[in-house]
């Protein structure tokens, strides 16, 4: 069975995100969606939130799941019995950065590849942070977000009013 892993923060998941899933799933017989604990980038949601927005955005593929996970990359890879990790490139400014995570990810371990895909072209300018950006400044964002993620932001932003 060829397994991939599509590691990231996905805080939150976006459209973009999703995309590249769909066409890994057609690609692999199992894609393993792995959220990043990463706190160094101050999540927005917290790392069991990010993994259940996930969970709902891909229930649809079958041979797609969703886990968290800590630590090195291409250890888990290994545990988990992947081929390789996936990627997404949305430009050539995302491309210098991956590129040196996949030498880096080889250099630890030269039996883990690194798989690249773009998503559509109507989501290349997509990522996490401006749809949080927009979100906050009263945006919509159901154009680029799954709608489980669109109410999510809306509760981030006007939390519901504590009842006595």
């Amino acid at each position: 069975m060829r397994t991939v892993v599509y590691p990231g923060s996905f805080d939150p998941i976006t459209n973009g995100h999703l995309d590249v899933v769909q066409r890994a799933a057609k690609m692999f017989d199992r894609v393993i969606l792995a959220v990043a604990r990463n706190e160094g980038k101050k999540p927005l949601f917290t790392l069991n939130e990010r993994k259940q927005l996930a969970q709902g955005a891909v229930q649809h593929l079958s041979n797609v799941r969703v886990e968290t996970f800590d630590g090195l990359l291409v250890n888990y890879v290994v545990n988990h019995g992947a081929c390789a990790v996936l990627r997404g490139l949305r430009a050539v400014s995302d491309f210098e950065f991956e590129f040196q995570l996949a030498l880096m990810n080889r250099k630890l371990n030269e039996n883990v590849e690194t798989v690249f895909l773009m998503p559509k072209d109507s989501y290349s300018f997509l990522s996490s942070r401006l749809v949080k950006e927009v979100a906050r400044l009263g945006g919509n964002v159901s154009q680029f977000v799954p709608a489980e993620v669109v109410a999510a932001l809306l509760c981030k932003q006007h939390p519901p009013a504590l009842v006595e």
